[in-house]
């Protein structure tokens, strides 16, 4: 796993028989995502009746995993919104949280695009059930558990004909994936079988940064996931490479800067290693009120941004504007390109490559006056959760002050009282 200024981890799915959510889990365990490490992950999430297994299998000859999720309900319809409460509420760690939110928000960006209504009253059906669920969040965690850093992928492939969904009967690839997969490179196969689902082209869409052949890397492991069918005319499966990105034309290893958790390892000094990679998107705005650009800040921060800000400019012909800044993970730049434009109504956004080198922290909690209020916790420094402490003042008539000052010592009190 890439920590610090050591090499950077990355994985390249090869999609020569389409990808599912379930294959892309099924390879990463294949590749050696441990099995228990991932569990605990998924059973974060607060809902139960689901079951996760990983079966060995043959496809066309090849020894694969297939991963198996079998759910006590079936028919299962979700918001967006329901979701992301979901997800949320898991407590993920932070690198998991925002991978599996960017991918659910582009499924719902489509969905809305698709059956023309906005976001938040976007009703999945196949995508909104367990097992869906299940292969986004452990798909996410799978890479994290192999530290992986950067996706890529090769060009997809789908198939043709018709298949049956909650829409009815559909062109094969369904809307949603051909929607999904704009802008990444993309063949079809002469076969009657859906090869590509929209899970499965969420999870590339929001996940990889390239596509293309196998980048230059220093294998370390692959593996396949296989699909539900067998196909007579190809093994129905994807692969899964990781390795350590290396130079080209060097072949040394290139390094990088976040660890499993999102954090950074080493010293912190961007001279002495290699931090974060992350993307800072920007668009000069002139023409918006400050109330439009205070709820385009919150709408970012909420969508998962790792910030978002405002400097004043002063542009062409002397007007008075505003740059609105964004600080993001690269696999959820295009969520947060979408959101800056609406938001804004800027006709351009540009970005720039960045490195940061956060802190690592953890989340504790503490109660006051029955109030439960999240902790952050660094080296040196603990912090209260401030939208926690306002909802514990506004019920306890105190100022906020008061509150924060209240769980922080509680904090430290139980520190000392326990130790361990």
């Amino acid at each position: 796993m890439s920590i610090g200024g050591g090499p950077r981890t990355v994985a390249w799915f090869h999609c020569f028989a389409g990808i599912a959510g379930d294959m892309a889990l099924g390879s990463l365990l294949d590749a050696g995502a441990d099995f228990d490490q991932v569990m605990a992950l998924l059973e974060r999430l607060p809902f139960g009746g689901w079951a996760l297994e990983p079966v060995p299998v043959l496809r066309g000859g090849i020894a694969a995993t297939r991963a198996v999720v079998t759910v006590d309900d079936t028919v299962v319809v979700r918001t967006h919104a329901h979701i992301v409460g979901l997800i949320n509420e898991a407590r993920l760690p932070e690198r998991v949280a925002q991978r599996a939110l960017a991918t659910f928000a582009s499924l719902a960006e489509v969905e809305a695009r698709l059956h023309q209504r906005p976001v938040d009253q976007v009703h999945f059906h196949e995508v909104g059930a367990h097992d869906t669920i299940v292969d986004v969040v452990g798909t996410i965690a799978a890479l994290e558990v192999l530290g992986v850093d950067e996706i890529e992928s090769s060009p997809v492939a789908t198939g043709m004909g018709m298949v049956r969904t909650a829409h009815g009967m559909l062109p094969n690839p369904v809307p949603a994936v051909v929607a999904l997969l704009e802008g990444m490179p993309t063949w079809g196969r002469d076969i009657p079988v859906e090869l590509t689902t929209p899970t499965g082209a969420a999870l590339l869409a929001t996940l990889a940064t390239g596509f293309g052949p196998m980048p230059p890397m220093r294998v370390a492991t692959n593996g396949f996931g296989a699909g539900t069918r067998e196909i007579d005319e190809l093994p129905n499966l994807t692969q899964v490479v990781i390795g350590t990105r290396i130079d080209r034309t060097s072949g040394a290893e290139v390094p990088g800067g976040a660890d499993a958790h999102g954090g950074a390892g080493g010293s912190g000094h961007p001279d002495a290693d290699a931090g974060q990679p992350v993307l800072h998107l920007e668009a000069n705005v002139d023409d918006a009120t400050g109330e439009q650009l205070a709820h385009a800040v919150a709408e970012l921060l909420e969508a998962g941004a790792h910030d978002a800000w405002l400097s004043p400019v002063v542009m062409k012909k002397g007007r008075p504007g505003s740059v609105v800044h964004v600080l993001c993970d690269p696999s959820g730049a295009r969520r947060l390109r979408a959101i800056l434009r609406a938001e804004t109504g800027s006709l351009g956004v540009r970005a720039s490559t960045a490195e940061r080198w956060p802190v690592a922290r953890t989340l504790d909690s503490v109660e006051v006056d029955g109030n439960l209020i999240r902790m952050k916790v660094s080296p040196g420094r603990v912090k209260a959760e401030h939208d926690d402490v306002a909802r514990a003042a506004r019920r306890s008539g105190q100022t906020l002050r008061e509150v924060a000052f209240r769980a922080e010592t509680t904090w430290r009190q139980q520190q000392v009282a326990d130790p361990d």
